[in-house]
This record gives structure tokens, C-alpha cells and sequence, in this order.
């Protein structure tokens, strides 16, 4: 009997249900697929960049107006964050070997100095356009979405050209990849090549013609070049960004990206204009705490070398996002907690936290949570104690935190120093201490967070 027989057999309840079930499979699949893409938020008023009666948003900004295609690159390779990922801990700039950490296995990062053997040294023009934007190697397989090409596919051409430019004016680098170690099915490449054809739109930077040139350039530079979605906007199903919740936030790599939407109270909506450009580009905004982790990196190696006219630009656009809440992110406490340590959190709170701190802590942060020494260490206020994950305090207690922007912040990793409950431990006394809500993270959590490092 074929299989359309079988299915006329059926009892007519039975074939009502499982045609059923198959249309709501096909709608909540083609609702993930056809979600929104990065601004359709503002209209539909979108134009072909060479339609737009406006300045370019794309490029260099003005300053750079008489630079050289190098110097052009070189900007705008650090505007697309291209080293935070490429570069690792004891190997040249842009040779490849970080580390990606996922809930699957580890991807490396890859050479992109211009070494021809293992390097990008051999990629035509078209080979390195496909690369960036479509997620394609010179050899045809496919690159896996921790490459931003989805992102990256809206740059135009003569950036893209003049990151190459860049990149190939670097002193080769003879750095192999290293292997991928990625469970099944995630290890079989050609899947990444489906996925591309369903996720990346490989569609250029188009304005919106009813906005501002300043607006325009900062959709730009937040969506395409510094692609801030890929780490503050969750993912569906595929793994694919989700739209439907920019900017709202997300886990990555063992941290959490906050949200960036307007809301006044789980995002960036109570933040002053000058605050926010202070954060972008230096990573601290007093009352609002400092970057750490990814973000740090992303200020440190990108936000940090943009003009003072681009900073303003990405915060014009950010603050027509719409307001989107994160449940679980109360309104954080602004109010400096009392100087001495016998108030503020309850007698019965777990010792060991108060004795950490007491211990290593209190000497930079203070009792109160305003340091003493440097804004920077200032804790009133910081996202971080006031999300009762607890994810990054544990996480900046077990890392540290080292700067290059904002005058060099530092502060030791205590990873080797503590075991996961004393970790835990303080954790939770810092937000009880200094956030809104007392967080609840245990040692297993810690211990899980190592595992991302």
C-alpha cells in the first residue's frame, strides 16, 4: 500500500490531526524564518544606498576623508571588531586560535593575516566579499555563523575592499587552525550552508529615508560593522537572531550581554546621551557601572578607537530601539550601600561572602560600593549586581578584568584563589550588599562558568 493510501486509511479524526500538527509545524517554522531583519523596526521606508538623498552612511568618518585605503581599513577593521575574535592570548594580532566556547563544543578562530599557506594571503576580492558577507571559505564550504557574516553581509563593497586592504598590508603570520571540536550534528559542516540560505539575507546597508544621515550611520555601525546583535539580541530555535526581542539580551560565552533597548528599567532608557557615549567608548558610565568580559574587549579593541561623531551616532540609533523588558532585571539600586559592614545585608547571610570580601575586596570596591581608588571600581549602580543570575560578578571574581581603555582598569582573577562555593558565596553577597535583588547562584553554576574559559 502507498503511502497516500495509508493516509486515505486513516480515520478522518487522525488525518485532521496529523495535518494539523504539520501546518502548525510549517507556521511556527516559516515564523522563525521570515522574522524581522535588524531595522525593521523603523518602517519601511527603506531606499538603495545610492538612492539616499543624504551623506553616505557607510564608510569612514569625514576625519578620515583624505586617508589612504590601509588607514581606511585599519578604521573600519576595528570598527567591525575584527581582533577581539581573530587575536588569542599568546599569538600575534589577527593570527587566529580564540577560543569560541559553546553549549556544543569549541570552535578556533582563524588566521586572517595575509600568509598565503594559512592565512588569507591567496583570497581574490570575491573570494574575501564571499567569506565576509556570505559565510563561504575559498574553498566553498561554509563558515560557521560565530563568523558575524550575517551581520557583516549588509557592508558595502568599499569597506569590505578596504578591510582587506588592511589586512593585507599586516606581516604574514604562518598560524594553522586549529581543529574544531563540536558535537553531532553541529560537527558536520554542510548543515552551516543550509543555515546560511535560510538566516543570511546577503542584502547591502539600505537607509531608511526618512531618517537622519546621523541615524543612518549609526544603524550602520551597530547592526553591520560593530554587528552588537550578535551578542545582545536572543536566539530562535536555529540559533539565528531573533529579532522579535532586539537588543533584550542574551548569554554568550559564558557571560551575560545586557539589554540595550530603550527600557528605562532592564535597559539603557534612564541613561543620559553623555552616559551612554561614555560607556561606548571607554566602558564606564558612573551610576551604570563598567565593562567587563566581551564588552570590555569590544571597547578596548573597537568602541575606544571610534570618533567622538560615530559614538554619537550609534547612541542616536540606540535610542529609537524600542523598549523591550528583561523579566527577571529589576530597576538597580543607585543608592551607595552603609559604610560599615555590620548593616546592609542580614546577620544570617552566608559568612564565607562577607569574609571574601572583607578580604579582598573591600580595599578597592569599599563597603559602601563607591570606590575609593577609581570610578571604574565603583559598584552602586552596575548591571552586574543588579542581575540576580549573578553571571558576571562570578565570572569577573573567576577572569579579573584588565583594560587599555578608561585608564587601565585592572582588577586580579581569584579563579585559582577560591573554590566555586566561596566564589558562589561572595557573589551573592555582592548583589545582597549593593544590587536590588539577592542573587541565588551555587557552586554547580560556577562550576559551569569555568568550563566556558
Amino acid at each position: 500500500m502507498s503511502a497516500w493510501s495509508r493516509l486515505g486509511a486513516m480515520p478522518r479524526y487522525l488525518l485532521l490531526g496529523v495535518i494539523t500538527v504539520g501546518i502548525v509545524v510549517l507556521v511556527g517554522f516559516l515564523w522563525i524564518v521570515l522574522g524581522p531583519g535588524p531595522t525593521d523596526f523603523a518602517g519601511r521606508d527603506r531606499v538603495a544606498l545610492a538612492d539616499y538623498r543624504g551623506a553616505d552612511p557607510t564608510g569612514v568618518p569625514a576625519e578620515l576623508a583624505n586617508a589612504s585605503l590601509v588607514q581606511r581599513g585599519e578604521y573600519l577593521a576595528r570598527a567591525a571588531d575584527c581582533g577581539a575574535c581573530h587575536s588569542a592570548p599568546g599569538r600575534p594580532a589577527y593570527s587566529g586560535g580564540f577560543a569560541f566556547v559553546l553549549p556544543f563544543g569549541t570552535l578556533y578562530s582563524t588566521n586572517i593575516t595575509p600568509d598565503k599557506e594559512t592565512g588569507i594571503g591567496g583570497y581574490s576580492d570575491a573570494e574575501f566579499l564571499a567569506a565576509l558577507r556570505k559565510g563561504v571559505r575559498r574553498d566553498g564550504s561554509p563558515l560557521y555563523p560565530a563568523m558575524p557574516f550575517v551581520s557583516y553581509s549588509a557592508m558595502t563593497d568599499a569597506d569590505a575592499l578596504a578591510i582587506k586592504a588592511y589586512f593585507f598590508s599586516l606581516l604574514p603570520v604562518h598560524a594553522g587552525a586549529r581543529a574544531n571540536a563540536l558535537e553531532f550534528p553541529f560537527n558536520q559542516r554542510w548543515l552551516m550552508g543550509a543555515w546560511a540560505l535560510l538566516f543570511d539575507r546577503d542584502r547591502r546597508f539600505e537607509p531608511h529615508s526618512e531618517r537622519s544621515p546621523q541615524w543612518n550611520r549609526g544603524a550602520y555601525l551597530v547592526e553591520t560593522m560593530a554587528h552588537c546583535g550578535e551578542c545582545h539580541t536572543p536566539r530562535n530555535l536555529f540559533q539565528a537572531l531573533d529579532n522579535r526581542a532586539k537588543f533584550t539580551g542574551a548569554v554568550q560565552a559564558g557571560w551575560r550581554a545586557y539589554n540595550i533597548t530603550a527600557d528605562r528599567d532592564s535597559g539603557v532608557g534612564a541613561w543620559s546621551d553623555a552616559d551612554l557615549a561614555r560607556y561606548l567608548a571607554n566602558g564606564h558610565a558612573d551610576e551604570h557601572g563598567s565593562a567587563a568580559g566581551p564588552m570590555g574587549e569590544a571597547v578596548d579593541k573597537s568602541l575606544a578607537h571610534l570618533t567622538s561623531g560615530d559614538i554619537a551616532s550609534m547612541v542616536a540609533y540606540l535610542r529609537t530601539v524600542p523598549a523591550r523588558a528583561t523579566p527577571d532585571l529589576p530597576t538597580p539600586k543607585l543608592t551607595p550601600a552603609p559604610p560599615s559592614y555590620r548593616n546592609g545585608v542580614a546577620a544570617d547571610f552566608d559568612p564565607r561572602g562577607k569574609a571574601i570580601f572583607e578580604g579582598a575586596c573591600v580595599s578597592c570596591h569599599s563597603w559602601t560600593g563607591v570606590s575609593p581608588i577609581i570610578g571604574n571600581a565603583t559598584l552602586t549602580g552596575a548591571r552586574a549586581v543588579n542581575d540576580p543570575t549573578a553571571i558576571n560578578i562570578a565570572q569577573v571574581v573567576l577572569l579579573g578584568a584588565r583594560r587599555t581603555a578608561a585608564g587601565g582598569a585592572f582588577m586580579p582573577a581569584f579563579g585559582q584563589a577560591y573554590s566555586n562555593d566561596e566564589i558562589a558565596a561572595v557573589a551573592n553577597y555582592v548583589t545582597a550588599r549593593f544590587g536590588a535583588e539577592t542573587s541565588k547562584i551555587v557552586a554547580a553554576d560556577v562550576a559551569k562558568l569555568r568550563q566556558t574559559q
